[in-house]
């Protein structure tokens, strides 16, 4: 009896949660869009990196001077 209670139990949960489950909803994301900009952005911080490395550094050992005085 308990497992014709818990089965049963089990099987209505389901029904209640599978139709929500199976609809296809179209505000539900584009992974490969998410990594092309995730992909890109990492791309454009390095291409920055490699033109204005010397100037953050520098940049970074002025303000740290200016906090050690």
């Amino acid at each position: 009896m308990k497992k014709f209670m818990t089965d049963t139990y089990l099987k209505a949960l389901l029904s209640l949660v599978a139709p929500l489950a199976s609809q296809d909803d179209p505000e539900r994301g584009d992974v490969p869009g998410w990594v092309m900009i995730t992909m890109m952005s990492a791309i454009l911080v390095a291409a920055i990196l490699v033109v204005a490395q010397d100037a953050l550094v520098n940049m970074f050992n002025n303000a740290m001077a200016m906090i050690n005085r």
